[in-house]
């Protein structure tokens, strides 16, 4: 069985697992930074996301080399305490900007953006 034509192969991340940069630029805590900072986490050495990849610091790089092995579509999802730090109210701009730019890098690279609004 062949895939339609239009089909598009990209890949994906969850932002907990990507970005790093967990108390940067007014970024609030998440869901995951709480637990996994909680003292008494269950999670495996007390490891945190709070640099994971790095992809908040290298965002140009990472999408360079997804553009040099070919990917032509990016499903990201979007840390929402880095663009409303306290779950409503004020946005971030730093934050806003950040996916803002990541946007526009991925366009300027070929590369379709697909944003999941929330990833579980």
């Amino acid at each position: 069985m062949a895939l339609p034509k239009d089909f598009i192969w990209g890949v994906a991340t969850a932002s907990y697992q990507i970005e790093g940069a967990w108390n940067e630029d007014g970024k609030g805590p998440s869901i995951w930074d709480t637990y996994t900072h909680w003292r008494n986490s269950p999670v495996h050495n007390h490891e945190t996301g709070d640099v994971a990849c790095d992809h908040y610091h290298h965002m140009k790089e990472d999408i360079a080399l997804m553009k040099e092995i070919g990917v032509k579509a990016y499903r990201f999802s979007i840390a929402w305490t880095r663009v409303f730090p306290d779950g409503f109210g004020e946005v971030n701009q730093k934050g806003l900007k950040f996916y803002s730019d990541l946007v526009d890098e991925l366009l300027k690279n070929g590369i379709e953006p697909m944003i999941t609004l929330y990833h579980w």
